[in-house]
């Protein structure tokens, strides 16, 4: 399996984090892809064309997703800054997404 997948988790609720816009970019902030979050919170396939190698951006909007459901937070946007070095290997990033922190992992 190749491409792009993530995954938003509410660390705050343990929930899925349903209804996050997320949008990929190249190096130079190009749109390639974009989406919402599903029930699990996640998107399984973020892009439908290859990933060639590179430096790329996923950018969640937090901001909204937080508005929407009435919290209070810091980040207005993630942007998650990763390298592509193999276009024949999946990539999946997840986030953990709270008010005031977040992290993110290279998962499988």
């Amino acid at each position: 399996m190749t491409g792009l997948s993530t995954h938003v988790l509410d660390a705050t609720s343990g929930s899925p984090a349903v209804g996050v816009e997320v949008c990929l970019q190249d190096a130079s902030g190009t749109e390639l892809a974009s989406g919402t979050t599903d029930s699990d919170g996640r998107i399984g396939k973020v892009n439908t064309d290859a990933l060639v190698p590179g430096v790329y951006h996923l950018v969640f909007d937090t901001g909204n997703w937080f508005a929407d459901n009435d919290i209070k937070a810091f980040y207005p946007e993630i942007d998650i800054c990763f390298e592509v070095d193999d276009a024949d290997r999946h990539y999946h990033v997840p986030v953990l997404l709270s008010p005031f922190a977040y992290s993110t992992y290279r998962g499988s």
